[in-house]
């Protein structure tokens, strides 16, 4: 193994002596650097080889190019590159070799043979390693369209990037992001040409011996692609985005309607189909000769038009394809209009009321889903119309009796307008739903009773809520109940609050440094209290939080009463109870601070 990173040395002293004579590098840099090459190739010369090391190695030749190139910024020397960064380069790749033909399965390495590439070799090699990339990767659609794109865009070469989007289609058949980029490409370089010819035209240049090939100047390649690709990949949502990528290209009018025609035609029966319909009359500009609308006023009537003319396709759409989801399309189209900004009142009333009539029609349809039934009360509750909005509360809750989201709505806006039935209305919310999904219900009655009720009666809504709230779920409410306590009662009310929860698990690491904080900020902080917390906490957390345990020997240390000398007990004890990586990270915490304090 010595011989052959000898020979690997003795390889790169003629770049070494050319940057020495050059004057780039001194030649007590060239020493330290053929010490440095050789603990680097001593490391991927080894039998175990270990893919860090490689990295490594690579990202110090990276490092060495990029300070050559400042040296050379520096003191204005661009000679002599084949002799030195070439080598350096070649060199990389060799590394790189390597390394994917060791771990060929690692896409991030071979993602960072491309880039390098992409920097420092040339055009052929790179198109060389997308090669070696995708014979091993062919079941990754995203590399394929990677190389087509750096074909197409860096090496000019639409043919080659077309030879790949075929080759990766025969892989990924199914694949629509494959068919969406190759439809891209064949636009792109359509619109590429049909610039180029335009050009040349201008000049007065004969293209008749030129290659401009008519049906890719007029879009027929994308246009076959698009045809191939509808008969494979279904549905309105694919078909949508070819056609919203058709429409980047003004030269592709023609493709745009044949798409929209189809559009409309293969997918009237989806939801997708009637809302792109309806939000492209949002798009269409005044004709030619057509006066555009010059002041505020003329502009907002103009929008008030577009969108009458939207609502009139949703209208259709709700008729001809009455489902929820149809229903859901025009709502969410008019919840976006009205929240565009306008100082014109006559169209934000326009909107409002256009949204209220969509919620009501859906609603009595009984085709409005349940989320949107949230949107419409907080609407109703923006606008002051409290009543109405208690009266789709209940509606909803008579649709979705098991959903809590409901019967919060219904509080809330009955803690909006200071309804005295507040209180029965949280115990008949209780009695209609299941236990383990009243968390949000217990935690705004009790938020709700800090504001509108004695401290007496919020405590025991927490402490009915304690015995209700039972797993997972009561670790939050816990929290909340000890911040509550601290906010209206001080450290003592805390401190008993703690002591009642004490033994009422599960509890989170949270809900013990909440206390162990508002004992510290106590003017006279116990190191006793912060000992009983640190020790509850490590009784429940000891084996996986190693902070808790580094935590307890800084308060020791610290602390006026602490005992310095537990420090060394606490330390063996978390030792003993922590586990793997814990463990390894409390260590490593430990061996810090104590280097901080020699």
């Amino acid at each position: 193994m010595a011989e052959i990173i000898q020979e690997r040395i003795e390889d790169r002293l003629p770049e070494l002596e050319q940057l020495e004579r050059i004057g780039l590098f001194s030649h007590a840099e060239i020493k330290a650097i053929i010490k440095k090459a050789s603990d680097l190739e001593y490391k991927i010369q080894r039998r175990a080889l270990c893919k860090e090391d490689f990295i490594n190695y690579v990202q110090y030749e990276i490092n060495f190019l990029e300070l050559i190139q400042r040296r050379r910024a520096r003191i204005g020397y661009s000679f002599k590159k084949d002799e030195i960064e070439n080598s350096i380069v070649h060199r990389v790749q060799g590394i790189f070799r390597r390394a994917s033909a060791k771990w060929k399965d690692d896409v991030q390495l071979w993602l960072s043979y491309v880039v390098f590439c992409k920097k420092w070799a040339t055009k052929a090699q790179l198109s060389k390693v997308f090669s070696a990339m995708l014979a091993i990767h062919s079941n990754k659609p995203a590399l394929w369209i990677m190389a087509a794109k750096w074909e197409m865009e860096d090496r000019l070469s639409s043919e080659s990037a077309r030879q790949l989007f075929l080759r990766a289609l025969r892989f990924h058949p199914q694949s629509a992001k494959l068919y969406q980029e190759y439809f891209r490409m064949e636009l792109m370089h359509a619109e590429k040409l049909g610039k180029e010819k335009e050009e040349f035209e201008k000049a007065k240049m004969d293209v008749g011996n030129l290659d401009y090939p008519e049906e890719i100047l007029t879009g027929e390649l994308a246009r076959i692609i698009y045809k191939n690709s509808i008969n494979i990949i279904k549905g309105a949502e694919f078909h949508v985005s070819l056609l919203s990528i058709a429409q980047l290209f003004d030269f592709a009018k023609n493709l745009q309607k044949e798409i929209y025609d189809d559009l409309q035609a293969l997918h009237t029966d989806d939801p997708l189909t009637w809302d792109y319909v309806a939000r492209r009359e949002l798009e269409i500009q005044p004709q030619p000769g057509e006066e555009q609308p010059a002041t505020k006023q003329a502009r907002a009537l103009e929008m008030g038009r577009r969108e009458e003319r939207c609502c009139a396709v949703y209208e259709e759409a709700v008729q001809t394809l009455p489902t929820e989801a149809m229903w859901k399309c025009y709502i969410s189209f008019c919840l976006e209009r009205f929240a565009k900004k306008t100082s014109n009142q006559s169209l934000r009333g326009q909107r409002l009321e256009r949204t209220m009539t969509a919620f009501k029609k859906a609603h009595e349809l009984r085709l409005l889903p349940e989320f949107l039934y949230k949107q419409w009360i907080e609407l109703l509750r923006q606008h002051d119309l409290l009543k109405e909005a208690l009266q789709v509360a209940v509606a909803g809750i008579e649709l979705f009796k098991d959903s809590v989201m409901m019967w919060q709505m219904k509080l809330q806006v009955l803690i909006d307008s200071k309804s005295p039935d507040i209180a029965s209305v949280f115990k008949e919310a209780f009695a209609s739903l299941k236990p383990q999904v009243c968390l949000p219900l217990w935690i705004s009655w009790a938020e709700w009773s800090e504001g509108a009720k004695s401290q007496e009666d919020t405590e025991a809504i927490y402490k009915k809520a304690i015995l209700a709230v039972t797993g997972a779920d009561s670790v939050t409410l816990k929290e909340k109940y000890l911040d509550w306590a601290y906010r209206s009662g001080g450290y003592k009310k805390a401190r008993a609050v703690f002591k009642s929860l004490q033994e009422s698990r599960p509890f989170s690491v949270a809900f013990f440094r909440k206390v162990i904080q508002f004992e510290k900020e106590q003017e006279s902080c116990k190191m006793a209290n912060l000992r009983e917390y640190y020790e509850r906490a490590l009784r429940e957390f000891g084996s996986v939080d190693s902070d808790l345990w580094m935590d307890y020997i800084k308060e020791e240390l610290n602390h006026p009463l602490g005992r310095p000398e537990n420090c060394g007990q606490i330390y063996w004890r978390a030792m003993k109870m922590l586990q793997g990586e814990s463990a390894e990270a409390f260590v490593a915490k430990h061996a810090m601070h104590q280097a901080g304090h020699l």
